[in-house]
C-alpha cells in the first residue's frame, strides 16, 4: 500500500533551472572564471551544491579551497535570489493537492542544502503545507543516493519504507529509492533524460503530474 511521496525537489518539483544558472554565473565572475549556459546546468545540477560549482569551474579552479570560496558566492547571492525565475511545473500544484485529499502524505528530499531549500518551498508553493517534510542537504546527513535524507523523511512521515514513492527526474533520485527501498518513479519533464532514468533503474516514467496519483490508485487497488 502505497502511503507517501517522496518527491525530489529540481528538476521535479520546480523548474529551478535558470536561477541555479544565474546564481552560479553569478559566483563565476566573482573570481574571475567563465560563466555558463542555462542548459548546462541540466548536467550540473543534483548531486549538491559543492559537486554543481566543481562542475561549473574550468579544470584549473577545481580545487577544493576555490570550489568552497565560490559555492559561499553561490549561497550568498541564491539566498537573495531564491526563486526569481522558478516556478512549479505545471500539473504540480494540483497534484499536491489532490495527494493531500487523498490521504497521501508528500514530502521534499533534496540534494539542495537546508537553508536555500527553506527558502525555495515557501518562495515558490507560499508555503509548506502541501508538505509533511522537508528535508534538505545538512552536513550531517549523507546527499543522495546514500538513503539517509529518505530515512528522515520516512521517520518524520511514519511511514515504511516500501509504502513511498520515491519520484524524480535523475539517476540520483533513482540510486536513492533503491538504496532506500522506496518505489522508483522517474519524471520526464525534468533535467535529464529517459535513458537515463531507465538506467538508473526506474520502475516507472511519468510524463504529467498527475499520472503519479493514477499510478498510486492503480497499485493500492491491484493490492
Amino acid at each position: 500500500m502505497i502511503k507517501a511521496v517522496l518527491f525530489d525537489l529540481d528538476g521535479t518539483l520546480v523548474n529551478t533551472l535558470k536561477d541555479l544558472a544565474v546564481a552560479t554565473n553569478h559566483a563565476l565572475t566573482q573570481f574571475g572564471y567563465p560563466t555558463r549556459p542555462v542548459e548546462n546546468f541540466r548536467q550540473y545540477a543534483g548531486n549538491g551544491n559543492a559537486v554543481m560549482m566543481e562542475r561549473a569551474l574550468p579544470k584549473e579552479g577545481r580545487k577544493p579551497e576555490i570550489i568552497e570560496q565560490v559555492k559561499q558566492a553561490f549561497f550568498d547571492y541564491y539566498g537573495q535570489h531564491p526563486s526569481d525565475y522558478s516556478t512549479a511545473y505545471e500539473g504540480i500544484v494540483p497534484l499536491l493537492r489532490r495527494l493531500k485529499k487523498q490521504g497521501i502524505h508528500t514530502a521534499v528530499v533534496t540534494n539542495k542544502a537546508s537553508a536555500m531549500t527553506n527558502r525555495v518551498v515557501p518562495a515558490v508553493f507560499g508555503d509548506t503545507s502541501l508538505f509533511d517534510a522537508v528535508v534538505g542537504q545538512t552536513p550531517d546527513i549523507p546527499l543522495k543516493p546514500q538513503p539517509h535524507m529518505a530515512y528522515v523523511a520516512m521517520n518524520e512521515i511514519g511511514v515504511n519504507a516500501d509504502e513511498c514513492l520515491f519520484v524524480g527526474d535523475s539517476a540520483t533520485d533513482m540510486m536513492t529509492a533503491h538504496s532506500a527501498g522506496n518505489v522508483p518513479v522517474g519524471v520526464l519533464w525534468g533535467f535529464r533524460d529517459e535513458t537515463e532514468l531507465k538506467n538508473a533503474g526506474a520502475r516507472f516514467l511519468v510524463s504529467q503530474p498527475q499520472e503519479i496519483a493514477d499510478l498510486i490508485h492503480t497499485i493500492n487497488e491491484g493490492l
